[in-house]
């Protein structure tokens, strides 16, 4: 058997041994469910928040201090002009009109002492010369009192009400993605493949730890050589990620199909530039390096950890690091074709991240052959360095030669 096979066959066994020792335990169900519960705390927090929002929305208003004669063409504009917002939340504050009392300037201040109500802004005055009072967050209500006052003033010297035009209204569909798209689908391929590794990766820091402890990583060393303990460990964390990504890519693509028609119709404009199959292909692809980068770093610094103490101290320093790659992989994503993009695409850790969005603004392939190449070289160094570093710092090894030379001499012995 040659030593290549030999070095495969090894890592696979270790592969094998840590993927079964995660997956058949109770703890995983935990693990995988994960984003559920935290989803569920997500969500009450929202109702919550929701809530708040929308019993001090309720109180909201807009105020006109009209006389009479104008209280009905003021509702009547409101109304057509609120017609065009999509959702009550985007359009402004309920408007109530009030008939004006002698000192109407006074009328106005009081009425932002109301405890009926929380008045955002108050008009008053005659309609081409309107004086608005509002709340240092009320400029937007402000605004649409002034927009009322002047189409209603505008139907006035017309005559009556404003003209009402019967549009002919065609939806259309674009033939194919435009940049904006490309860009939104950009920004979704970093921050999908931001999030997994975030939730992911992170889970390789502490695979040593108890190894450690319990002597086990010796014997492991004595057996296999120490590059093949380094990739069986990150393949067997890997398997581990692929199930659980495997899992909640089943349940969110059911999820999807009941989602409204409207929905789906939204989808379309995020059409990527290489287009969809092959892009969720190199989506995987990246997601795949992006772990196996991120996750051969993280072992090969949580193997100098020996306590879960120490463990814990390295989160913080990940997460720091997890979250520049994001932020310039998207600056990368936003600016395709600049010099920061291409130190993007060319650093090792942000590599992935970066032509996953290359993949959504530009049609060409070849550069992602070469970049997944370039990024599973990146993976044997870091893990070759991660096992040497251990070999020296841990096991107090010294500066031992490279595996393939240490299995030649032993076969050479042992002949």
């Amino acid at each position: 058997m040659s030593n290549f096979r030999r070095l495969v066959r090894q890592t696979l066994t270790i592969a094998r041994r840590d993927f079964i020792a995660t997956v058949f335990t109770p703890i995983f169900l935990l693990f995988l469910f994960a984003p559920l519960i935290m989803g569920a705390f997500g969500a009450v927090g929202g109702l919550g928040a929701q809530s708040v929002a929308s019993s001090s929305g309720d109180r909201a208003r807009i105020v006109a201090i009209v006389p009479d004669d104008l209280k009905q063409p003021l509702v009547a504009v409101d109304t057509r002009l609120r017609a065009a917002f999509r959702d009550k939340s985007e359009a402004p504050a309920t408007m109530i009109t009030l008939r004006p009392s002698t000192d109407v300037a006074a009328q106005a201040r009081a009425v932002f002492a109301s405890p009926d109500y929380d008045a955002w802004a108050v008009m008053f005055g005659p309609l081409d010369r309107p004086h608005i009072l509002y709340h240092p967050r009320g400029n937007r209500a402000a605004a649409y009192l002034q927009l009322i006052a002047e189409d209603t003033l505008a139907g006035q010297r017309l005559g009556g009400a404003m003209p009402r035009v019967q549009a002919v209204k065609i939806a259309m569909q674009r033939e194919r993605a435009t940049a904006g798209g490309r860009n939104q689908s950009a920004f979704l391929a970093v921050f999908g493949i931001f999030f997994l590794t975030l939730f992911l990766a992170g889970q390789v820091v502490g695979t040593m730890a108890e190894e450690r402890n319990n002597k086990v990583i010796e014997v492991l060393a004595a057996a296999v050589p120490l590059e093949a303990v380094f990739g069986g460990k990150l393949l067997g964390m890997f398997g581990v990620a692929v199930l659980f990504v495997a899992f909640w890519a089943t349940v969110v693509s059911q999820i999807g199909a009941l989602m409204p028609p409207g929905f789906a119709a939204g989808l379309t404009e995020l059409a990527p530039a290489v287009g969809g199959p092959t892009f969720a292909l190199l989506f995987g692809a990246y997601f795949c390096m992006a772990y196996l980068l991120l996750g051969s770093v993280f072992l090969g610094v949580g193997a100098q950890a020996s306590t879960m103490r120490e463990i814990q101290m390295l989160s913080l320093p990940i997460t720091i690091l997890q979250v520049g790659m994001f932020a310039l992989a998207t600056a990368a994503a936003s600016n395709p074709g600049t010099t920061l993009a291409l130190v993007a695409e060319v650093f090792p850790l942000s590599s992935p991240f970066a032509m996953a969005g290359r993949a959504a603004n530009s049609p060409e392939l070849w550069p992602h052959v070469a970049a997944l190449l370039w990024q599973l070289l990146w993976v044997a160094i870091f893990i070759t360095v991660g096992a040497r570093l251990f070999r020296r710092g841990v096991l107090q090894s010294g500066s031992a030669r490279p595996f393939w030379k240490r299995r030649k001499a032993i076969d050479t012995g042992v002949s």
